[in-house]
């Protein structure tokens, strides 16, 4: 348990170590002296206690508009004694007298306080009703006692009680201390005497007691600890303590601690945190075109279908024969990369439909693709079943919570088994409506058209089930499908528009992006004055491009749009710790260690922003540990000047995905000597990193049986040593081998060979069947019997699989 001295804690509350001792006396914690260890609760305890103490002996003055002097209080008023009424002749005297008392009382203690002029009728008691009495002597000799008792104490002049000062010492001013930093004025020793008596001791400032209204500290989504503990009036080691105290690590006084964690620490201290920050969902409704709502407004939309499946299964082909176009043609190696976007009219009503890619690299965008839809259909090849893309697919649409229709393609196959793919959905929890449970499998051909219009009716029966509503007259939000970097017309976005209607000439927000819309193409490119819910877009006009997935909102001014993209900013740089670019020194000091993992630094440049993200998360999964990989940048455009830098500096491979290089990129390329390879087709990318990868794997050592002689006869020769007499009963044994010497098949040693005669001449190799003599180097505990293991170790490249 964490233990902490008494001068620690007394250093920690700001009192002195005699006041903790006494505080542990009082709470009977047994302690010596100030050197003592005491455990965490027994601190919490004492802290109390001293705490208590302060507040029950401190009064607050304030002596200016920020400034609080906290004192002890004066000392209750003495009761005042019985008045003596004394006889006409001796009043005089006696008021003489007791003047002077009073002026040398006075004179000799100028600390004690002086009532205030109010009090005085107040404390004289009143007089009899019967009149004046006569006083008896020895209430005369008792007053007169009295008054000279008074004149002795005035003349020690005796400070205030230290009782009522509370447990704390005064700190005494000697004459020395007055004249601390005033070498050029010292009067004389006299004078000295009588400033130091005149001078009031001076005691060591506490924190102000904050009233109840003053608990509350007001912030904006972060608070620096320092600057927290500033606000409440206590130390910074305080509050850093307290957070380590509740299981905080790696904090100090300048970590920014968000609303929660303020939250927590300052009811610690009795303070109250209330986060005044507006939250980005109070920016967007304060900023969007105030609309009155009505029911009647609202709409049945179309809906939003994903299909979902594995590679080659037919997604494309079965869209490409719903809407009678030649989609997959337009795809490199027919397979899809990026994630398309289709209305398409049927007989119940139109449909939008998204292309995901089925390839297992493209996750990231088919997981994408299942949050924005309403309905997966989930493309399965009746000859081929089940594959792990399959069962990828069916758990992105249960994570998003979306119905799935089965689409069983390939029927027109002849190896096609719809029973045994049925029995493997089934056992993915996809239970068949005709085998009892609530999954629609619909068996079709995208070659034929078989079942097509069945699924459609599915489809659209689906839809009615899920009750899609939406107000095509409230400003428009949506979700970013896919963004890329146009040479031409700068940044655009794929939106699905989600609800509301978006316009040519309205300011959107897009993740970090906004903007004025300029105009708005559909999916076949053509210019749209409008589009309303579940329809996706081309948008142009945004100030940079966006990060597919991201929310789309209209707003009604531009000043309000580019509020929200920069508060959207700022958080990202805080999430993401500061810039990207910073953690390169981390590359290099980690390749620099010996033994540590080897690292492959890669900078990804990509047509779309989809293509990027998925060429990213395929090449990490790649990372083993032996080799790591670094994607150090992922970003939409060609692969200009920049890009070849950061690859210059952080020896890294640039991967062009559908982009190629500018003209003054290709030359700094080929000057600091870059590898920049380009591609089309994601398997190559792939093939070409695990060749990188396998290229800074260090080699393994793998051992080669080469033969094995068994010692039948030693010799003992002077000046050589002792020589084995051997016959090759397996493989061949050979001049520059390894060997090793086995005795009843346990090695007692390994080396090297001297010499290999085959009579007496000297022998490179000796093959099998045939007799030799060995020589082992620096070893001669040869025995009959014994087995020679030749062998040789070679180094072998490492691949990754």
């Amino acid at each position: 348990m964490l233990k902490r001295r008494v001068y620690q804690l007394a250093k920690e509350l700001g009192v002195e170590n005699a006041d903790v001792l006494e505080a542990c006396r009082a709470l009977g914690i047994n302690v010596r002296n100030h050197m003592s260890a005491i455990e965490e609760e027994q601190a919490g305890a004492i802290q109390r206690h001293v705490e208590k103490s302060k507040r029950e002996s401190v009064v607050e003055e304030r002596i200016a508009p920020t400034v609080l002097r906290r004192k002890p209080p004066r000392p209750a008023a003495e009761p005042e004694r019985p008045a003596v009424v004394r006889r006409p002749a001796a009043a005089a005297a006696a008021a003489g007298s007791a003047a002077g008392s009073a002026a040398a009382a006075a004179a000799a203690a100028p600390e004690a306080p002086a009532p205030a002029a109010s009090e005085a009728p107040a404390a004289a008691a009143p007089p009899p009703a019967g009149g004046p009495a006569v006083p008896t002597l020895p209430e005369l000799l008792a007053g007169v006692r009295g008054e000279a008792e008074r004149q002795r104490e005035g003349a020690r002049a005796m400070p205030t009680p230290l009782g009522a000062l509370g447990p704390r010492r005064l700190e005494v001013i000697r004459g020395r201390d007055i004249y601390a930093g005033r070498g050029a004025v010292k009067p004389s020793r006299s004078k000295r005497r009588k400033a130091v008596a005149a001078r009031p001791a001076v005691r060591p400032l506490e924190a102000p007691a904050t009233k109840a209204a003053k608990r509350v500290i007001k912030i904006e989504g972060g608070v620096t600890l320092q600057d927290l503990a500033k606000r409440m009036g206590v130390k910074a080691t305080e509050v850093l303590f307290k957070l380590i105290g509740l299981g905080m690590q790696g904090v100090n006084i300048n970590s920014t601690l968000d609303p929660d964690t303020a939250k927590i620490v300052a009811a610690e201290f009795q303070y109250e945190v209330i986060d005044t920050a507006t939250t980005e969902e109070d920016m967007i409704a304060a900023a969007e075109k105030k609309v009155d709502e009505v029911e009647a407004d609202v709409v049945i939309r179309p809906p939003v279908v994903t299909i979902m499946g594995h590679v080659d299964h037919g997604k494309t082909s079965l869209l490409d024969y719903i809407q009678k176009t030649r989609i997959a043609a337009g795809e490199a190696g027919g397979i899809t990369q990026h994630i398309g976007s289709y209305y398409v009219e049927t007989p119940r009503g139109p449909v939008v439909f998204l292309d995901t890619p089925g390839h297992e690299a493209f996750t990231a965008m088919r997981a994408r693709g299942a949050q924005v839809t309403d309905l997966v259909v989930l493309v399965v090849a009746a000859d081929d079943g089940v594959m792990p893309q399959t069962i990828e697919a069916i758990s992105h649409a249960r994570a998003a919570n979306v119905p799935i229709v089965v689409a069983l393609n390939k029927m027109d196959k002849e190896g096609a088994q719809p029973d045994r793919v049925k029995r493997q959905l089934a056992d993915q929890n996809l239970l068949p409506e005709d085998w009892g449970g609530e999954t629609i499998v619909c068996p079709v051909s995208a070659v034929t058209g078989e079942g097509v219009d069945n699924l459609l009716e599915m489809i659209a029966l689906q839809a009615e089930v899920l009750e899609l509503k939406a107000n095509p007259k409230r400003p428009a939000r949506g979700v970013v499908i896919e963004a890329y970097l146009d040479r031409g017309r700068g940044a655009v976005a794929n939106v699905l528009i989600k609800d509301g209607t978006i316009h040519p000439g309205d300011f959107l927000v897009a993740g970090e992006a906004f903007g004025k819309i300029r105009a708005l193409a559909a999916e076949n490119g053509k210019p749209v004055k409008e589009a309303g819910p579940s329809r996706v877009v081309e948008v142009l006009g945004l100030s940079d491009v966006p990060m597919a997935g991201d929310a789309v909102n209209v707003v009604a001014e531009a000043k309000q749009a580019q509020a929200i993209a920069e508060s959207r900013t700022q958080k990202a740089a805080k999430a993401a710790g500061g810039p990207q670019r910073l953690s390169l020194e981390d590359f290099v000091k980690q390749k620099m260690q010996e033994g540590g993992p080897q690292d492959l630094n890669l900078v990804i440049k990509s047509d779309v922003q989809g293509s990027a993200e998925a060429l990213a998360a395929a090449l990490a999964r790649l990372s083993t540990d032996e080799v790591k990989v670094h994607v150090l940048q992922s970003s939409v455009g060609g692969i200009t000047e920049s890009d070849v830098m950061l690859a210059a500096a952080s020896r890294a491979i640039i991967i062009g995905f559908n982009v190629r290089p500018t003209g003054k990129a290709r030359k700094m390329a080929e000057t600091e000597k870059v590898d920049v390879r380009f591609y089309n087709i994601i398997y190559d990318a792939l093939d070409d990193v695990k060749k990188a990868m396998s290229g800074l794997l260090k080699p393994t050592i793998q051992e080669v049986f080469l033969g094995r002689a068994d010692v039948r006869q030693v010799f003992n020769i002077s000046k050589v040593g002792t020589v084995a007499g051997c016959v090759v009963s397996e493989g061949k044994i050979t001049r520059s081998a390894l060997v090793r010497l086995l005795r009843d098949q346990v090695q007692i040693w390994e080396g090297r060979i001297a010499s290999l005669k085959r009579f007496k001449d000297d022998a490179r190799e000796v093959l099998q069947s045939y007799e030799c003599g060995i020589g082992l180097e620096g070893y001669n505990d040869v025995k009959p019997g014994d087995v020679i293991e030749a062998f040789e170790r070679r180094e072998v490249a490492q691949t990754i699989a």
